[in-house]
């Protein structure tokens, strides 16, 4: 597989990513939200994805958030399909958090986080690669700032589900892509890097 680089279908999707996050930074940080896409379209390309895959991981937020707006499907193709292609966001959506389920009902916190293990097993490859490096730079993320701070709670004081919530959910979704079959190169550093926050917390 080819290494993917510059393009301009990649730089389309930087922009749109920057025009949707113009103005969010990093929970808790003064960063650009886009240092996230950025950051996960480098983790693909450096494991050699290709363009269709580092796109997908641009974009994955945006069209997650989206999804939390209440987007329709065929709003969704409209403003993003037509622009990227349905394979691009058929890839997010099925990796994406969903605040709604199947019949419309809302989802409490904790069964969204049900319904995104348990989506990920009807999951393409490509979708799988962008899920796990997605949660990679996330996890990556909070094992910098906590170990560059001297009140680590004020990082772990980010997330909704505090320090011992968030640190299962990464390890559950490391542990479900393992079951579900998926042996992309990218699975090992994701369970050390979520062993890593699991010891991190504990310490």
């Amino acid at each position: 597989m080819s290494v993917t680089g510059y393009s301009d279908r990649i730089n389309h999707a930087f922009a749109f990513a920057a025009k949707h996050h113009d103005q969010q930074v990093r929970k808790g940080t003064r960063l650009p939200y886009l240092t996230h896409p950025a950051n996960v379209a480098i983790i693909l390309t450096r494991y050699g994805r290709d363009e269709e895959t580092v796109v997908a991981g641009i974009l994955h937020d945006v069209i997650e958030g989206c999804v939390r707006e209440g987007w329709s499907q065929e709003k969704l193709e409209e403003r993003i399909g037509s622009k990227f292609g349905n394979s691009v966001l058929s890839t997010t959506l099925s990796v994406a958090e969903r605040r709604l389920d199947d019949d419309g009902v809302e989802l409490s916190h904790d069964e969204r986080k049900a319904d995104y293990l348990s989506r990920l097993s009807l999951a393409s490859e490509d979708a799988l690669w962008v899920c796990s490096a997605h949660n990679l730079h996330n996890i990556g993320s909070i094992l910098s700032d906590v170990r560059r701070t001297a009140f680590p709670e004020t990082v772990w004081g980010r997330f909704a589900a505090g320090k011992n919530g968030t640190v299962q959910v990464y390890g559950d979704i490391a542990t479900r892509l393992q079951a579900i079959g998926f042996r992309g190169e990218i699975l090992a550093e994701l369970q050390v890097a979520a062993d890593e926050l699991k010891a991190l917390a504990r310490g």
